[in-house]
């Protein structure tokens, strides 16, 4: 049997790899039009800053090794420009001499992956413009700022690349505006966890030109100008597109292979094409969305991995099947940490789903032992059924380890109150003797059982101030005068038995702490004497984190130029 496959990152290396360890008797081919084959894509910004040193170390398998270990047929620069399905085989483009010639194949492997989105916008291809996919991007803008020492730079685009490039050429000195048209950077968080990657990146003097459209670009007094929509021009000595990426299927098309979203090949759970013989798996495939059912382009290294992995089985004979993606993720963002996992809100309501939420912001382990630092986690689930639907947490560390529990629960079918049943690991230095996740899973219980009604911060505006209700702050009055929402009275939580002559009966208590946790001790209290009572998720500190990013996004100066 013949295996040929087009494309050696991620998907089409891993399905090489395991057809090899599952047949020793096939020949397997490969063919990559770049010069690198099972390259670290996610490391290439730190490559730019100066994290990584060794360019080698971006390289996971060189033709030669592969072959060496596999006995793997890895032709680099080498581009398959048709496939024939009719025929079986592909045309090939040897990009080093120019010759063209016909490969044939038994089975046939797609992994294209994608490519940067490049908008047709006047200016589109200028000299100090560049993108970032590829080992050779990399060494093309590393090249550009050793030789010209930019001072500046631009970038379109606020997704994991641009917000990790952000950071590394932050780090050599430059200074970074990032623009883009939506209002909120990393579009798997909300925009109310997104405000906490706001903050950090402003903390660290990268500006966010958000909500604004680019209209083309311009060489201009040595650098780049880049046009806005009803703004005044950006200026920078260099521009990097991290708009996001399209897939690279022009030859499923021109094969006649099925497509779908976005021109993304269209596949079965096999990882099977429309045509007999024919698979794709990576960043260029349609895939099912493991929490929605609903279609989904899902561009992460996890689920190309696993795809390739799936292929190969069934090309060798077997039957395995690929689940879907939950699209779970993790990025740092200079000292926080962000990761994602699921569906968001702003997604599960797309797809229908009635949800609800928690909030709550636990320490990264014990708080008695030295070095915790605060997170805030977001945990959805569906009303009703209590069905785990997503997480977002934003912190310092710790955050990974909670977002792959929470994952491996969403993937087991774990209801959201299950949570607080999952026996995690526990000591001083790593974790507290009710992990964040087993809180998680208290308050959803407490939900479930009439325990705790909530208010969330975008609830917060519509609240009548005309005495209809009570608005009650629990907190210490030092934290009050530092900061509280208007029209809410501080009692603080310890005072709140001996004060309760002070709150009407027959009224609804709406009571906020700064965390969340006081102001339900306080609705506990409350409850116990016969009031009706509502606490606000998340506390003062979420409610803050979001008002204040709206405020920033509100006053920011002609073309977003903030900080």
């Amino acid at each position: 049997m013949k295996i040929v496959i087009v494309g050696g990152v991620a998907g089409g290396a891993t399905a090489a790899a395991r057809i090899r360890r599952l047949d020793e008797q096939a020949e397997i081919l490969v063919f990559e039009r770049s010069g690198y084959i099972s390259y670290a894509n996610c490391g290439l910004p730190y490559y730019i800053g100066g994290v990584i040193e060794d360019p080698e170390e971006l390289t996971l398998q060189t033709p030669e090794s592969f072959f060496s270990r596999f006995r793997i047929t890895m032709k680099v620069h080498h581009e398959v420009i048709a496939v024939h399905p009719e025929r079986k085989c592909v045309s090939v483009r040897n990009l080093e001499s120019g010759e063209v010639f016909e490969e044939r194949y038994d089975k046939l492997l797609l992994s294209p992956g994608a490519k940067p989105t490049q908008p047709r916008l006047p200016g589109i291809g200028l000299e100090k413009m560049f993108t970032l996919r590829t080992v050779e991007d990399t060494f093309r803008i590393k090249e550009f700022i050793h030789q010209n020492h930019p001072k500046s730079a631009v970038l379109a685009g606020g997704g994991f690349i641009g917000l990790e490039l952000a950071e590394n050429l932050r780090e050599l000195g430059m200074e970074v505006t990032i623009v883009q048209r939506p209002k909120q950077l990393m579009n798997p968080f909300d925009a109310d966890m997104a405000s906490f990657i706001h903050s950090e990146m402003r903390r660290h003097g990268v500006r966010l030109a958000l909500g604004h459209t680019v209209e083309g670009f311009e060489e201009k007094d040595g650098g780049i100008e880049i046009l806005l929509k009803d703004e005044a021009p950006l200026h920078a000595d260099m521009v990097v597109l991290a708009i996001g990426v399209t897939p690279d299927t022009a030859l499923a098309r021109e094969a006649g292979l099925e497509l779908g979203i976005k021109g993304s090949i269209l596949v079965n759970d096999r990882m099977e094409t429309s045509m007999p013989d024919i698979y794709a798996v990576g960043d260029a495939v349609q895939v099912k969305h493991a929490v929605s059912g609903q279609d989904a382009l899902i561009s992460l290294a996890g689920p190309a991995n696993k795809q390739g992995r799936i292929a190969a089985d069934n090309i060798c004979g077997g039957d395995s099947r690929y689940p879907g993606s939950q699209g779970s993720s993790v990025i740092k963002v200079f000292d926080l940490t962000a990761a994602v996992t699921g569906l968001n809100e702003r997604n599960a309501r797309a797809a229908g789903i009635e949800t609800d939420k928690v909030i709550l912001s636990p320490m990264s382990h014990a708080g008695y032992y030295p070095g915790g630092r605060l997170m805030t986690m977001k945990v959805l689930f569906e009303k009703e059924t209590y069905r785990l639907l997503g997480a977002q947490i934003v912190g310092g560390e710790g955050v990974d380890k909670r977002i792959d529990v929470l994952a491996a629960a969403i993937h087991a079918g774990i209801k959201a109150t299950e949570l607080q049943e999952l026996d995690l690991a526990y000591a001083p230095p790593y974790s507290s003797a009710k992990d964040p996740v087993n809180m998680a899973g208290f308050m959803i219980e407490n939900i479930e059982k009439g325990v705790v009604k909530q208010f969330h911060p975008e609830d917060v505006a519509d609240l009548p101030r005309d005495g209809s209700i009570t608005l009650l702050d629990a907190r210490t009055p030092g934290e009050f005068q530092n900061g509280h929402i208007e029209g809410f009275v501080n009692i603080p939580v310890d005072e709140l038995r001996e004060r309760l002559g002070e709150i009407e009966k027959g009224k609804t208590v709406y009571v906020m702490c700064q965390s969340g946790l006081r102001s339900y001790i306080a609705c506990r209290i409350l409850s116990g004497n016969g009031y009706d009572c509502r606490n606000l998720s998340g506390g003062y500190r979420f409610y803050a984190s979001v008002m204040q990013d709206r405020r920033m996004a509100e006053t920011a100066a002609p073309c977003g130029m903030e900080r």
